[in-house]
């Protein structure tokens, strides 16, 4: 018997796949759509790891099956080209990153094929060749032109080992994502893309997406949507007598602050007010300040810290803003005035009111000040502890005994507030000063004033005569070449833009360009946005939760908004792979030295057997912990049906009828196995398929049992499925084939499993016929060698026969 030879097999049907340009898209108008896509990667010098193998092997199931079943399938692939790596490598070694980007995704194709992944590579993109950046670039300008974008100075995150400016989302635990470098605080001037102006759909929306509950609560919370207040309370400065200690009994009023609050039902406890550094107050007032020294030098020292650190500072700090305070709108009382860094500038107004007697940060600040706490929600001993919850008002003059939900509205009318929505997310910064990205598209006149390249000047290109030496300055300010093109097409004294755009700019809007790859006059026809857009299925990692899949929501909502396009979410389904973790649980990494390698896999045990693997070891969402003894098992399974399959002739017995067991069992796979694809349950997929063949060893097979089960088994295990098919003498590729279907009345159970229950309480399990009546029934259960134990001399109340399940026994 000819012996399994995985990569013999699977060589011979790669090049064969390739040469008839299987996975080639070709509209099939009269099909109905499915557009099946997984998260391009970013090709690094490493190539391909487990965790691409795992979801990408899993939307390659998908695309084989729905185009089995009759679809028109959409499966393109790409590359996330531009990126710091690349430019970092160029920095070492002075090769330019264009050539290691070529040679990294060539690499990247090879490992694709190497797999048998189903990806049209015919309409393959990359964001860093000019046919792609011109559309990035256009879709800039449409924001632009529309008031989406703007350039503003801004605190940003500056990681000083990238030399760029990062955004909020790409900060992790108050360290740069990439390469771990503490962040810094930097005041620079940039490009922000107005994301906060659709906070409140990004919210709204997520709750008719099939996405991971946790994904839309994770998205949900970091949009930070609270429902409050604006109250402002007028602002006084207070002239002392030459003895500053002696107050003078004069005030001026000089403006007011205005707070954001969600708990408005507590103003009358408020014994403080709290500005952020970045408070226009404290620049305002600075003549009126009296320890303005002593103010600036806080300030000073809060700018540099990060948003996290001032956020989670256990020891609460700062500065009492001596000479002028706030009067408490609700009941006339003058309170005092402080910065102080856990305050952020960004949320919010900038300023909170402050009611130590119900928040347990202010608590922390007044006790510590030795500030008034005033006690206004009844409940807790505030001497003891504080009350945060709600409750009945009191210390509120005529509120007092009202509940705070409807105090919350009153008080806020009382003192002639508003009630509104306060959001946690901020604008997205997108200027980047390095080299490897997309060149905004803006130039700046004599005076200063912003203008759009054009789409006549598009795509706007990268220079090549840069030094990408990271300085802090962005490297195309020392082109050369983008200086003369510049004055060239706009007039002299004109200059261009020099920083870069966000890489995940460019991902934010890649899906939409693969229903239409060769388009020169737009991004996508349409035509073709409105036979493949949404995207039906997206898989994909969760940490890409607060940054990649936000911003492409957003992107969708913006192009919406200024007619683009006429839908408004980007993915209709979304779903997770687990990370992939070595034998003793550990995330692989460099630099623990425990990374797996697929090409390495691949080469011991082969392409399907690896796909299987990933498949099999648990859940989709779950993490997999990669065990070769595990690849083993799943290798020796299709040994065992190369075995039993390779040569036809051995196990068919032409075309006579198949026993009735062999045909209930072949209908249940089929549907189970559809089933759980279509959940994309495939761990319990592949674990019918080797049930199937663990039952039909030593039984009469036709060539009609086997062939179905090869088309079942072809998403997870390409190769050997198309091997076996030739060799049952058919002529046309499995891939080519219909998806079988099962006969609903051969899969009925002759028998069931019934439950016996006594008073509710499981006590035996019998065997009964499906159509089983209910006197039967009754009889069967009581007669029961185990339910006799339970009955003996008890009289019994009453016997409840629930059809298909169970008999309850209910006994004195």
């Amino acid at each position: 018997m000819e012996k399994y030879n995985h990569q013999k097999i699977e060589e011979k049907w790669q090049e064969r796949w390739t040469k008839e340009k299987l996975y080639e898209h070709k509209d099939e108008p009269e099909k109905k759509k499915y557009y099946v896509l997984d998260m391009f990667p970013y090709p690094s010098g490493d190539g391909l790891h487990m965790g691409h193998t795992e979801s990408y092997t899993a939307s390659d199931i998908i695309y084989r099956f729905k185009k089995m079943q009759g679809y028109d399938v959409l499966h393109p692939q790409g590359f996330d080209s531009f990126g710091l790596p690349a430019e970092n490598y160029a920095v070492k070694t002075g090769i330019h990153p264009e050539k290691t980007t070529k040679k990294n995704t060539d690499n990247y194709l090879r490992q694709m094929k190497m797999l048998g992944l189903g990806h049209d590579l015919k309409n393959l993109i990359y964001t860093s060749d000019p046919s792609y950046y011109k559309w990035t670039q256009y879709i800039f300008g449409k924001f632009f032109q529309n008031g989406l974008v703007e350039r503003k100075m801004d605190k940003i995150n500056w990681c000083p080992s990238c030399q760029t400016s990062i955004a909020n989302e790409q900060v992790v635990d108050g360290r740069c994502e990439r390469c771990k470098t503490k962040i810094e605080q930097k005041e620079v001037l940039g490009w922000f893309f107005k994301i906060t102006d659709f906070a409140e759909d990004l919210i709204n929306d997520l709750d008719k997406l099939d996405w991971p509950e946790s994904t839309k609560k994770n998205q949900k919370n970091w949009i930070g949507r609270s429902e409050g207040s604006l109250l402002k309370f007028p602002i006084f400065n207070f002239q002392f007598s030459n003895d500053e200690k002696i107050y003078a009994g004069k005030k001026n009023k000089i403006g007011e602050i205005t707070v954001f609050t969600t708990r408005p039902d507590t103003l009358f406890g408020v014994t403080y007010l709290v500005v952020a550094p970045e408070h226009s107050l404290i620049e305002n007032e600075k003549i009126r300040i009296k320890n303005y020294d002593e103010v600036e030098k806080y300030v000073r020292q809060a700018k540099n810290k990060t948003e996290r650190e001032r956020i989670e500072n256990k020891e609460k700090t700062g500065v009492e803003l001596k000479g002028i305070k706030a009067i408490n709108p609700a009941n006339g009382e003058e309170v005092p005035i402080f910065v102080a860094d856990y305050v952020l500038g960004e949320y919010g107004t900038g300023a909170i009111m402050a009611v130590p007697a119900h928040d347990n940060r202010d608590y922390e600040f007044a006790k510590k000040f030795k500030l008034k706490i005033k006690k206004v929600i009844s409940g807790k001993n505030i001497s003891e502890e504080i009350y945060t919850g709600e409750g009945k008002l009191i210390n509120s003059g005529k509120f007092d005994g009202m509940e705070s939900e409807k105090a919350k509205k009153k008080i806020t009318e009382f003192v002639g507030g508003e009630i509104t929505s306060n959001y946690r997310l901020r604008d997205w910064s997108v200027s980047r000063q390095r080299y490897w990205g997309c060149p905004i598209p803006i130039v700046y006149s004599p005076e200063g004033e912003a203008k759009f390249v054009g789409e006549e000047n598009l795509p706007w290109l990268l220079p090549k005569d840069v030094d990408f030496t990271p300085t802090g300055e962005s490297p195309l300010k020392k082109s050369k070449e983008l200086k003369e093109r510049t004055e060239k097409l706009f007039g002299q004294n004109w200059i261009p833009e020099v920083d870069t755009l966000d890489t995940f700019v460019d991902s934010s809007w890649y899906f939409l360009r693969y229903p239409d790859t060769k388009n020169e006059k737009e991004f996508c026809a349409p035509e073709k946005l409105k036979r493949w857009l949404p995207v039906d299925l997206y898989i994909g990692g969760a940490e890409h939760t607060y940054l990649h899949l936000l911003y492409a929501r957003f992107f969708i909502k913006a192009l919406k908004k200024i007619g683009l396009i006429d839908f408004d979410e980007p993915f209709l389904k979304l779903r997770h792979q687990g990370m992939v973790l070595d034998k003793n649980g550990v995330k692989m990494s460099k630099s623990k030295g425990n990374v797996v390698n697929p090409d390495e896999m691949v080469s011991k045990f082969g392409a399907d057997a690896t796909r299987m693997y990933m498949m099999f070891a648990g859940p989709l969402e779950d993490d997999v912990m990669w065990n070769e003894e595990g690849v083993k098992g799943v290798y020796r399974f299709l040994e065992k049906v190369w075995n039993l399959f390779q040569n036809y002739k051995l196990v068919l017995n032409s075309e006579e009828q198949i026993s009735k067991e062999l045909s209930f069992l072949l209908n249940k796979t089929i549907k189970g196995v559809t089933e759980d694809i279509e959940e994309l349950k495939f761990n319990t997929a592949i674990s019918k398929l080797m049930i199937f063949i663990n039952n039909i060893k030593n039984k009469k097979l036709s060539k009609t049992v086997i062939e179905k089960f090869l088309i079942l088994l072809a998403p997870f295990a390409p190769h050997i499925s198309e091997e076996l098919w030739e060799r049952m003498r058919n002529k046309k590729l499995i891939f080519l084939e219909k998806w079988p279907t099962y006969d609903p009345e051969l899969i009925k159970e002759e028998t069931i499993e019934m439950v016996v229950q006594i008073n509710g309480k499981v006590r035996d399990r019998i065997e009964a016929s499906v159509n089983i009546s209910d006197e039967e029934a009754k009889k069967l259960a009581i007669s029961s060698e185990k339910t006799q134990k339970y009955i003996s001399g008890k009289k019994i109340k009453k016997v409840i026969f629930v059809a298909g399940r169970l008999v309850n026994i209910v006994i004195e």
